[in-house]
């Protein structure tokens, strides 16, 4: 008889087992699609941009929401205001550029030396800018751009040409998988470059140097307290900021098959900023809305008013002042409850049908 209790006592646990583990191994899968589903809804909404708009206007909003994304980063995570991030877009943009003029033809390599250019530009300013807060931050960064035009426009002049500029798209070597000297290609690698820049903040986002990130940027003091250093983690994410930006700006050479003192112009140090501003400064997904409000009033308003701009900044101003964190961070407040209030009934039930 003892033998036999034991023995159901052995198969109860036994099941329960088989039971937790189901309920664990159903929870892991539905945390990792609690993580992904964020990005495949967002993406799978810039891709119906390019079903239904033009293709350079979809090339343009993707680049430059990868562009954004480091001084959304910066902005948001950090506390650091940059208006010197053309001149790392330009750091990029002439490492591709250089390669694909006097090198080679490749366009993926290309990429990768306007990667590497912007590392070791980002490692060797930001060594000395990250000691820096504030306004200062921001102006020295502001200069850093001036200076780069100045050097791209007059001094290496005998290399870049100055205001003519690099020309190589007819140079750019055809690929075997995506030929990025075609458009319709083009948008498919860059959305998927962009795929994962946006799957790496997130998770960065989601990890200790994230905290870490923000913490250095709301309490400096009780992140030292910790054990952490303030100016290693404001060096890496500066690195990777600008990084990202130098990203963009090869890819802006490859799609244009052209680089000019132009790109790093003084004229467009506010851009990203506004166009962080305008989305949501601190949001995964303020780039690209902010990309797609400012480029889209651009080209609209543009070809109906000459001074574009003004009407910009006005919309701009409406827009802070109705929600401070722009568009995104006004948005997901009130998305989230909605979606809170269609998963409440589901998530009041429990295994087997019974409430909790």
């Amino acid at each position: 008889m003892a033998c036999k209790d034991w023995r159901q006592k052995v198969q109860k646990q036994s099941f329960r087992r088989v039971i937790e583990m189901r309920i664990s191994t159903g929870n892991s899968a539905m945390n990792v699609l609690r993580w992904w589903w964020g990005l495949l809804l967002a993406f799978a909404m810039l891709a119906l941009v390019r079903v239904f708009l033009p293709l350079p206007f979809a090339n343009e909003i993707i680049l430059f929401s990868i562009y954004a994304m480091g001084c959304n980063f910066l902005l948001g995570r950090v506390g650091f205001i940059s208006f010197g991030q053309p001149a790392y877009l330009a750091v990029g943009a002439y490492g591709a550029g250089f390669y694909l003029f006097y090198f080679g033809t490749n366009a993926y390599v290309g990429i990768l030396f306007g990667i590497v250019a912007g590392i070791i530009v980002s490692l060797a300013v930001g060594a000395l800018f990250v000691r820096l807060r504030s306004d200062y931050f921001a102006l020295v960064n502001l200069a850093l751009a001036v200076i780069i035009y100045y050097l791209m426009q007059k001094v290496l002049a005998n290399i870049t040409h100055g205001d003519n500029g690099l020309w190589f798209l007819t140079t750019i070597a055809s690929s075997p998988v995506l030929d990025l000297s075609r458009p319709d290609q083009f948008f498919i690698f860059a959305f998927l470059v962009a795929f994962a820049i946006w799957a790496f903040y997130k998770y960065i986002d989601d990890s200790i140097f994230g905290a870490c990130c923000l913490a250095t940027k709301i309490n400096e003091d009780k992140l030292t307290f910790l054990g952490y250093s303030n100016y290693s983690i404001r060096l890496v994410a500066f690195v990777i900021a600008n990084t990202t930006a130098a990203l963009a700006g090869a890819m802006y050479a490859v799609y244009l098959g052209f680089v000019s003192p132009e790109i790093t112009s003084a004229a467009h140090a506010p851009e990203p900023v506004v166009v962080t501003i305008l989305g949501g400064a601190g949001t995964l997904y303020g780039p690209i809305v902010g990309s797609l409000a400012y480029i889209g009033m651009k080209d609209l308003i543009s070809k109906v008013v000459g001074n574009w701009e003004l009407i910009i900044g006005f919309g701009l101003v409406f827009i802070m002042l109705a929600g401070e964190r722009g568009i995104c961070g006004t948005l997901a407040p009130l998305l989230r409850k909605a979606f809170s209030r269609v998963a409440a009934p589901t998530a009041a039930t429990g295994v087997g049908g019974k409430t909790r």
